[in-house]
């Protein structure tokens, strides 16, 4: 009897999935562990794994397609043996409601770009308009739609210059495959113009008098992941009771170590972030405080022996929380390299489900952006976030004298059902005490 693979769950989040194309075909002989797919959830894009040894006897989705969980894949089995299409199973409840906040219309990935193409052209072109001439021959896309493309493509787009927006993809799905970038390469078009561009672009310092929108009118159709952000983030804020406390560190003393020890062992390839000492010094805050270490599980706390730290990674359709499982027993140079690898994994959109779901404890970061100070919103289950400043130079009392000095502002997002003001304030205080005393971090 022929063996069914099903849509399996890939992330603690999924309801659909998306099949990006398949590695195998009807007819080809697999083995348990082989890849017959690659599958985009919510949070990356992973391959699907046979389960079983035999042949591929039937496809029962195209590439392209969004499948929900438990849905039917492909049979594996004997040579030679009839294989029926299973019937659909009947979505229970919670699925039906997931499916109506997230995925207002299940289309394949084609249909959605052809609904958003539509919605925006409805928009821009008021009735009796005439439609002006395109600016440039480039391919229809939604502006503001997420560019299908694949890893190695999206690679050698960058190697070679290329603007993947204005590519039609040739892959399943219209997905941007190699041929289409080295196509491009030779061929080259010339770019739009900023008044056409649409958003997510970095500023380039366009004119400041420059005239016309500033942007299309457009409707595009919410990202799955965007949904489930959506979602998760509604529930924390409308469930968590949140409450805030900031503290001021003096960041000499790190900014001061991080210099020497990237400077020292620069030939080691060490290049330490400030982010990587906020991580480290998180998790030794937590062996401190580890009352913040915790979950609320409605009519328990869980609290955590481990401390697995996770930080927030933007992507462009969202963000991701990798996590570096058990930070508190690793080096800051094995966080550090950690963090790189998780941090590529999850822009890359390849992270494991493992990788990215566990986390006790989250750190969101946009002191590189040049924000002073931030409220972050809770990560559930996690009964705190962890907000990161920008580093500010100001005048400061040392010693009784007003000096330039360099500081940091934290801030401390707690669940109060969880975290009273005291434990929070004693968290804070400890993670001051390691960052302002950073050599203890390489003990």
């Amino acid at each position: 009897m022929a063996n069914i693979i099903e849509m399996p769950k890939l992330s603690d989040t999924m309801t659909v999935g998306t099949l990006v194309k398949w590695l195998k075909k009807e007819g080809d002989v697999v083995k348990s562990g082989d890849n017959l797919a690659e599958v985009e959830t919510d949070k990356a894009t992973m391959e699907l794994e046979s389960f079983f040894d035999g042949t591929i006897l039937k496809i029962f989705a195209e590439a392209g397609s969004q499948v929900a969980l438990g849905e039917p894949l492909c049979a594996v089995g004997k040579p030679g043996e009839t294989v029926e299409t299973p019937a659909a199973k009947a979505p229970s409840a919670t699925a039906k409601e997931e499916s109506k906040q997230e995925a207002p219309k299940a289309e394949t990935a084609p249909q959605q770009a052809a609904s958003a193409e539509k919605k925006q052209t409805e928009v821009a072109q008021p009735s009796g308009a005439p439609t002006p001439a395109p600016a440039v021959a480039a391919p229809a896309r939604a502006s503001g739609e997420r560019v299908k493309i694949s890893p190695l493509a999206k690679k050698l787009a960058a190697e070679k210059g290329v603007d993947p927006s204005t590519i039609e993809g040739s892959g399943p799905g219209g997905r941007i495959v190699r041929a289409d970038i080295e196509a491009a390469a030779k061929n080259p078009k010339p770019a739009a113009s900023s008044a056409k561009s649409g958003g997510g672009a970095a500023f380039s310092g366009g004119t400041v008098g420059a005239k016309g929108p500033i942007q299309d009118d457009r409707t595009v159709t919410v990202s799955t992941m965007r949904g489930v952000i959506a979602k998760r983030l509604l529930e924390s804020k409308t469930t968590i009771p949140h409450f805030y406390l900031d503290i001021e560190i003096d960041a000499e003393p790190l900014l001061a170590l991080r210099e020497q020890l990237n400077k020292g062992l620069a030939d080691s390839g060490v290049k330490l972030s400030v982010n990587d000492f906020i991580l480290k010094g998180s998790a030794e805050a937590l062996r401190r405080v580890p009352d913040v270490n915790a979950a609320w599980e409605g009519t328990q706390i869980r609290y955590f022996g481990a401390a697995h730290v996770s930080f927030a990674v933007a992507l462009p359709d969202g963000l991701i929380t990798p996590v570096v499982k058990d930070a508190h027993e690793k080096s800051i140079f094995q966080v550090s390299t950690e963090a790189k690898s998780l941090g590529k994994l999850a822009k890359d959109k390849k992270l494991k489900p493992d990788q990215f779901t566990g986390g006790t404890f989250c750190v969101s970061n946009l002191g590189m952006m040049g924000i002073p100070k931030f409220y972050p919103i809770i990560n559930p289950p996690n009964a705190a976030i962890l907000g990161v400043g920008s580093t500010v130079t100001k005048p400061v009392v040392k010693n009784g004298q007003i000096v330039v000095g360099q500081t940091l502002t934290l801030t401390l997002s707690a669940d109060h059902r969880v975290v009273d003001g005291a434990v929070g304030a004693q968290f804070l205080a400890a993670l001051k005490a390691v960052l302002e005393s950073p050599a203890l971090l390489l003990v």
